[in-house]
């Protein structure tokens, strides 16, 4: 007599089946390596928005510092006297700080023209490291 069901046979899982199951989630190797790429990019971004507010403080002291530069040089424009060569100081007050300035009064080829080169700085920063320097001219009136 021959049996009415075949021989059973081991069932063997197939390959897909297999890759299902290890595919669920991640291997803890995985997500230290991604968590270690994630610090690493963090650190970064930080370091960077970091430099970046205080460029920003920079370049508002410069910006004020051109002002006081560019107010000296009109001063001199609208006062209708010719400046005499020479050296002046000086300290003003704007955006409540403190800018020291020099004015370096010279000769040019024409003699009915002066030219004022303006250096201006923090009070308490080195004079020798101005934040603007404005080169402008003075004709005679």
């Amino acid at each position: 007599m021959t049996p009415i069901c075949p021989a059973r046979v081991p069932v063997v899982p197939s390959r897909a089946a297999t890759a299902r199951r290890r595919g669920r989630g991640f291997t803890l190797l995985e997500v230290l390596v991604a968590m270690a790429i994630v610090a690493i990019s963090l650190g970064a971004i930080i370091k960077v928005s970091g430099s970046y507010t205080g460029n920003a403080g920079y370049l508002k002291q410069r910006t004020f510092a051109q002002w006081v530069a560019e107010n000296l040089a009109t001063e001199y424009r609208l006062k209708g006297e010719f400046p005499a060569v020479g050296r002046r100081e000086g300290v003003t007050t704007l955006a409540d700080a403190q800018w020291r300035w020099q004015i370096r009064i010279s000769n040019t080829d024409d003699k009915r023209i002066r030219r004022l080169d303006i250096d201006v700085s923090l009070d308490e920063a080195d004079p020798d490291a101005p934040l603007s320097t404005l080169i402008a001219f003075v004709g005679k009136p």
